[in-house]
């Protein structure tokens, strides 16, 4: 049935495509306007800003865009570490940039924030192939700019999605590989119809095994705009969004497994009514989540343009569980006497939902004359998000019913910015740049969790800067910015936790030739109440975090482009950094003790990347990608058994464009190997003290994510 929707609505948007068609053009997407990149320009920076910062554009991603999610793609940007539950980079999928988590990096979609709004996190398994519709990202590490949505504390990310084309063209893509993965996607565009409007759109399916056992994934997406321009004006109308049905690989696994067994799967097991062990076939996650955008970029003079946009993201879904021997207390259930004997547990299968609705509007003015470059701008966003329970089957269920709710809470999240940004420039060597936000934030949640929360919370971030170029090839920069954030929903589980603060300052040098560019920058990051990650997970696999009084992060970032003749290429990359919680407090077994500066979690000291490309024409382009991550700690008391290794990988990547003057315009040919050498490795985990089994004498627990060994993907596709 899926299968059979997918090709009809690939052959309707074939046949728009082939009736749109007016005249060949020599490229398959045509000229893109240049009025899409307003939708980012009030967030997005470039050289002559005193941000640091990497850009990364869809021809760059297209080799390796074989169906792994946005992070796994961005995995050798600089100061970047990315992770996978499956193990293979389909499904939940993570990224840390400067040692933050996707909770601290600000995520938007034209200007639209994307972080979850209670758990400032960010789910791409939610979008999935979301990277065959971006035009380009920038990823600004440190604070960044203003933007709108959640503070940036280790960096911020924004996407643009495809830019329309002036020209019709359609494309087919299907990819293989290993643990039985299959990506099959269909784009489309009508080109300019009467000069002024243009429909386009994409329809993608991913299924794969995973590398764990049973972490598989089915996911399914869909990307549809409508674009009016004229001379002054761009409309675009979007609308997209995916379902993911993924099995849960979030417990990870022992030290021991990690020896003998590296795809063990715990979720789901239990043990039925005759001692056998078995594993639940529908311990997943089960969501849907769709995207409404409507963007209006007016040019009112040669000076003055003004962008608006509304949004709304509609998300509902559930994971299920079984389990055994559950507390009929948890529940509601009253005791029942089954022959004689008193019942008050059961084996049972539940539904935890989320049911949210998120929507608002940012707007930004610009102002562009002479030396001044001045952007006023803002938005205002409301979150209301329902969690509750459900008991879908029970062995005992007491005189409970079907589907009855066995918690029932919700939460209510408002978010309001506005800024003013300006860069001026002195003289033809010297600019300064400013920046002013404030942002208001009030959040209200009822949760068992949570408990009774009614925060509202009001942050003044001043950033500003100054820029020197000392010739048309040098260029250096200085900045000085303040950020704080509220916490997140997770946080209010470990008591009353404190707002953060961070003062970023960002020192760099940038060499631009014909052949050579390099960037290098020092960064000081100090923080107050920095909300670390502890290592440890609640009940659904969520990072626990909790405030520590004084850190920092002190670094050296490196990466260059270097052009060896005319068919070799080179970008290496390192990030040197040191991490630290000052004078650390910790309370074991009833006694206090201080532990000095300690390394702050998950924030290796080196991280470095490169990639080698040869191509010996215009249609051939082979890569071999390597990357190093230094050893890391899963918590902040420097113990050694939560040191995670460091690891070295190296992917092989090739692609093949083969050019026809007929009704296919070109056939791409692209493979991927990751992992060549067959490396074993981990890429994250999680830690806690288990006070239940051993009250009193408490002792650490392990659990690994173990990434895939040597993989494949291959993958084909035919323009039209």
């Amino acid at each position: 049935m899926k299968t059979t929707l997918f090709t009809t609505l690939a052959l309707i948007g074939l046949a728009l495509v082939t009736s749109a068609q007016q005249s060949p053009t020599d490229s398959l997407e045509g000229k893109k306007i240049v009025l899409d990149e307003v939708l980012v320009q009030a967030i997005r920076v470039t050289k002559e800003f005193p941000i640091t910062f990497s850009d990364l554009d869809k021809d760059e991603i297209a080799p390796r865009n074989l169906g792994q999610d946005i992070p796994i793609l961005m995995n050798f940007l600089p100061a970047v570490v990315t992770t996978s539950d499956a193990g293979a980079g389909i499904g939940y999928t993570g990224i840390r940039v400067r040692g933050s988590d996707a909770t601290r990096v600000n995520v938007t979609i034209n200007g639209i924030p994307y972080n979850d709004a209670e758990s400032q996190g960010t789910f791409w398994v939610n979008m999935p192939d979301f990277a065959s519709s971006t035009e380009s990202l920038q990823l600004q590490r440190g604070v960044g700019t203003s933007t709108n949505g959640a503070g940036a504390f280790g960096a911020s990310l924004n996407l643009l999605t495809d830019a329309f084309s002036e020209d019709a063209y359609a494309r087919i893509s299907s990819s293989v590989g290993s643990f039985n993965t299959l990506r099959n996607n269909f784009k489309f565009s009508t080109g300019l119809l009467n000069n002024n409007f243009e429909i386009s759109g994409r329809l993608s399916r991913i299924t794969s095994d995973g590398y764990i056992d049973r972490a598989s994934s089915e996911l399914e997406s869909y990307f549809l705009q409508g674009a009016y321009k004229d001379e002054n004006t761009l409309i675009k109308a979007l609308l997209f969004g995916g379902h993911e049905i993924t099995y849960q690989a979030w417990n990870g696994i022992t030290l021991d497994q990690l020896k003998t067994d590296r795809t063990f799967n715990s979720a789901g097991l239990y043990t039925d009514e005759n001692g056998n062990v078995q594993f639940y076939e529908r311990e997943e996650d089960n969501y849907k989540q769709d995207h409404f955008q409507l963007h209006w970029n007016e040019t009112i003079s040669p000076t003055w343009s003004s962008n608006i946009a509304l949004h709304y993201t509609r998300g509902r879904g559930f994971f299920e569980q079984f389990r055994e021997d559950d507390s009929f207390s948890t529940y509601g259930f009253e005791p029942l006497t089954v022959n004689g004997e008193t019942l008050d547990e059961t084996d049972l299968i539940r539904r935890r939902w989320l049911d949210n609705d998120f929507y608002g509007a940012v707007a930004s003015i610009n102002h562009k004359k002479d030396d001044l470059d001045l952007i006023l701008g803002g938005g205002y966003n409301i979150y209301k998000g329902d969690h509750f329970g459900e008991v879908i089957w029970a062995r005992f269920a007491s005189e409970s019913n079907i589907r009855d709710r066995y918690y029932e809470d919700n939460s209510t999240k408002t978010d309001f910015n506005i800024y003013a940004k300006a860069n001026y420039k002195l003289n033809n060597k010297w600019s300064v740049f400013w920046d002013l936000q404030y942002r208001g934030v009030g959040y209200e949640a009822n949760g068992e969790d949570t408990g009774l929360v009614d925060d509202t919370f009001n942050f003044f971030n001043p950033k500003a800067g100054i820029t020197f170029d000392l010739n048309p090839n040098n260029n250096f920069y200085f900045s000085y910015a303040v950020a704080n954030r509220e916490p997140n929903r997770n946080d209010y589980e470990n008591g009353d936790p404190r707002p953060e603060r961070l003062n970023d300052f960002e020192l760099g040098w940038r060499y631009v030739s014909p052949s050579f560019q390099l960037n290098t920058n020092i960064y000081y990051m100090s923080y107050k109440d920095q909300l670390v990650l502890t290592g440890e997970l609640n009940d659904v696999g969520g990072s626990l975090r909790a405030n520590v009084d004084d850190s920092y992060r002190l670094g050296l970032e490196i990466d260059a482009n270097i052009q060896l003749g005319s068919k070799f290429f080179i970008s290496p990359n390192v990030a040197l950094s040191d991490n630290k919680i000052k004078n650390l407090n910790i309370e074991r077994d009833g006694v206090s003790r201080n532990l000095g500066n300690t390394n702050i979690s998950f924030s290796p000291n080196i991280i470095a990347g490169n990639r080698f490309t040869f191509s010996p024409n215009e249609n051939i382009q082979l890569s071999l990608l390597s990357k190093y991550v230094g050893e890391q700690y899963l918590s902040n008391t420097d113990t050694e058994a939560s040191k995670l290794d460091g690891y070295f990988t190296t992917d092989f990547n090739i692609q093949y464009e083969i050019d026809f003057n007929s009704v296919f315009k070109s056939i791409v040919l692209s493979g991927l190997v990751n992992n060549v050498f067959d490396a074993r490795y981990v890429s994250n985990g999680y830690t806690y003290l288990d006070y239940f089994s051993n009250p009193g004498n408490t002792f650490e627990v392990q659990g690994y994510y173990p990434q895939a060994g040597i993989n494949f993907l291959l993958g084909a596709t035919v323009n039209f």
